[in-house]
């Protein structure tokens, strides 16, 4: 990244600014705006998350809200009510108050001196959600929003629960915020109530997880704050980016084809990050984009900032399995709109463990629809990476070879010519099962001519969720059925010489949480088939005639590390207990903020178990640990959460511990059993 300080605006920044909630809450701002605001007011641009704009997200934060600024804006970073020096507690996300909040934080934007009235919001993950979410509620101010990484719906396209089969992010996820709820704030900001505040954010705290548990299909509580329940709802322009290594790839399509407002769409081959920052790369000038989007659209610059395609895409070409990527190679396409006029679904049936390809004669026999069985072993999925890839540690999907020794699988003929596909696939299967709750995964790979087989895109169903009414209903063992499985969208180029490959298993762990009992699949030839969203090789790219710049922000703050991070994914097996583990580390080690003096710790630890081919022994763990320290200020939060299931239940076992030093200042304890619902 180029960092520049010849900006064409001078800035200041206000480090903490309290902004007033009606219920008397006082939230926590930082603010960086041009010093000629204070006679020339400007539009604001709000991101707002609960991420501690003080110290763990200081540094990105550093990056592009001055370079925005420097531009002739107010950024404005608020920390969500609970979070941070942010007063109150969080005790879920995407609340009502949480919306509320931000709706009275741009009408005290609106109102500042330095602000002409305008407002955008801005953000990635929670903070990309909040602006969606907040544009639905059309406050009067917000005139556009930039978006990245995020969903339109909560329950079925979020770390929660995947075609209504549950995802191990959403243990992890809750484990994040666990750990993030409970942080205290900065006493050089809050002073002698910080305390108060650290206290009373512990006892009110619980596991998320719980919440989310007793949600285990789409009813209000997912479908409040997703948009996707009426999109008619936002009424301003929106950005919207995300990368196809992330879990959030389906979303920005979702926004094009269903919004009617002025909208843009940027996919790259990113994880999750903002694309200034992406990896794997190519990064780009993201940042430049997004000012010249608030030109346009807050300060009313005609600058051709809708001109060119609608959706803009990387088309990744192939390469061999890894779990993490510098680079991923490949070109950018452009579509004038979406759906793309340009994109053909093609049919493929699935027949005897092939895919008829392009135009192939079914045989009589194979039409008659044969049964084609599998049941797969607990360690298919092991090698599925994280559901949302953070490139950190390398958590993308490893060779497939060995997952598909436990699956069903389709091979297309050897291709004689490159074959692209942009879009979602889709799996339609004709199929019948031997428990009345099952679940299938299905994953498309690339296979190079050395056999090495490269995960390209994967979906996983819920059978009871076949009919996708929120109200599953169980299966009748033996009995046919139609069930269509949703594959992430996704931009690839197959080339000559390779095959296209479906694979299809009937467990997934530890990315989703298996059936309560192995399950035997049966799937028809002839009349089950894979869709592929084919763009023609032929087809012009439609590139934007302006390519991306160099990625650039601002100088990042000054940071020291004083210990070395430390990032682990191990796969273990044990072959005499049949015991088999997943663990993950995420530690950041500790980093000293020089500008405010405080050093900070992060450590993040998950484990997912199974024993043999026993589905209630799965279990998870999600345990952190956070620690700030300064001078004679030394605090930490540790917590942990398990979560392990019977047939018929969910145990969860959490703990929240708090220390000052060495001491142990609160612990509390959670020992609960929810019900399975159709999981």
């Amino acid at each position: 990244m180029r960092y520049v300080g010849n900006l064409p605006y001078a800035t200041k920044e206000e480090e903490h600014v309290v902004v007033p909630m009606s219920d008397g809450t006082r939230l926590s701002a930082r603010i960086w705006r041009p010093t000629s605001s204070d006679d020339t007011p400007v539009p604001a641009v709000l991101e707002y998350i609960p991420y501690r704009k003080r110290d763990l997200s200081s540094v990105r934060d550093s990056i592009h809200h001055p370079y925005i600024a420097g531009h002739g804006y107010a950024c404005v970073r608020v920390d969500v009510r609970g979070t941070g020096e942010s007063e109150g507690v969080l005790r879920d996300e995407y609340l009502e108050v949480e919306q509320t909040d931000a709706e009275e934080v741009l009408a005290w934007l609106a109102e500042q001196p330095w602000c002409d009235g305008s407002t955008g919001m801005m953000g990635i993950s929670w903070g990309a959600f909040a602006a969606l979410q907040v544009a639905a509620r059309r406050p009067p101010s917000l005139k556009a929003i930039v978006i990245s990484s995020f969903t339109d719906d909560r329950y079925a396209d979020d770390m929660h629960y995947m075609g209504g089969a549950m995802l191990s992010d959403n243990l992890a996820e809750a484990g994040t915020m666990f750990a993030y709820a409970t942080c205290p704030p900065d006493p050089a900001v809050v002073g002698d109530r910080w305390r108060e505040m650290w206290h009373e954010r512990m006892d009110q705290a619980r596991p998320w997880v719980l919440e989310w548990l007793r949600h285990q299909r789409r009813d209000d509580y997912w479908k409040h704050a997703s948009v996707c329940e009426n999109y008619q709802d936002v009424r301003c322009p929106v950005l919207a980016s995300s990368g196809w290594a992330d879990g959030y790839s389906n979303a920005v399509t979702r926004l094009l084809g269903n919004l009617d407002v002025p909208r843009k769409g940027l996919i790259g081959p990113w994880s999750h990050k903002y694309p200034h920052l992406g990896e794997p790369g190519p990064a780009i000038g993201y940042l430049q984009e997004v000012v010249r989007w608030w030109d346009h659209w807050l300060k009313g610059e005609e600058n051709g900032v809708m001109e060119g395609p609608m959706l803009r895409a990387w088309m990744q070409e192939s390469v061999p399995p890894s779990t993490s990527y510098e680079e991923r190679p490949g070109r950018w396409v452009g579509e004038p709109e979406w759906p793309s006029p340009h994109i053909q679904e093609v049919a493929h049936p699935l027949l005897r463990h092939r895919i008829a390809w392009q135009g192939e004669p079914v045989a009589e026999q194979e039409a008659a629809g044969e049964a084609m069985t599998v049941q797969s072993p607990l360690s298919v999925g092991q090698f599925a990476g994280k559901w949302a890839s953070y490139n950190a540690p390398p958590d993308l999907p490893y060779d497939q070879r060995e997952e598909d020794g436990g699956s069903l699988v389709f091979d297309s003929p050897e291709l004689t010519e490159p074959v692209e596909i942009l879009g979602s696939p889709r799996v339609e299967l004709d199929l019948s099962v031997s428990e009345p709750v099952a679940t299938v995964a299905a994953r498309i790979s690339d296979v190079a001519p050395d056999g090495r087989a490269t995960r390209v895109t994967y979906g996983v169903l819920n059978l009871t969720h076949r009919d996708g009414t929120g109200e599953p209903e169980p299966l009748e063992p033996g009995r046919r059925y139609r069930a269509t499985i949703q594959l992430n969208g996704v931009a690839q180029s197959f080339p000559p010489g390779h095959r296209i490959r479906l694979s299809l298993s009937t467990s997934y762990w530890p990315l989703a949480w298996p059936p309560p009992r192995p399950v035997l699949l049966s799937v028809y030839e002839g009349s089950s088939a894979l869709r592929l969203p084919v763009r023609p090789v032929a087809e012009p790219d439609n590139a934007p005639q302006r390519p991306f710049e160099e990625p650039e922000g601002t100088e990042p703050l000054a940071t020291t590390r004083l210990s070395p991070p430390d990032q682990r994914w191990e796969v273990r097996r044990d072959l005499v207990g049949y015991n088999s583990a997943l663990e993950i580390v995420k530690d950041r080690g500790t980093v000293r903020y020089e500008e405010i003096g405080l050093d900070a710790a992060c450590r993040a630890f998950e484990r997912y178990t199974s024993t043999g081919d026993d589905f209630t022994s799965v279990a998870g763990e999600s345990a952190w640990t956070m620690r700030f320290a300064r001078d004679d200020w030394d605090v930490s939060v540790r917590t942990r959460t398990v979560l392990r299931c019977d047939e018929d239940s969910f145990f969860v076992d959490a703990t929240l511990d708090g220390y000052e030093g060495e001491r142990r200042v609160f612990s509390r304890t959670w020992n609960e059993t929810l019900p399975r619902d159709s999981l």
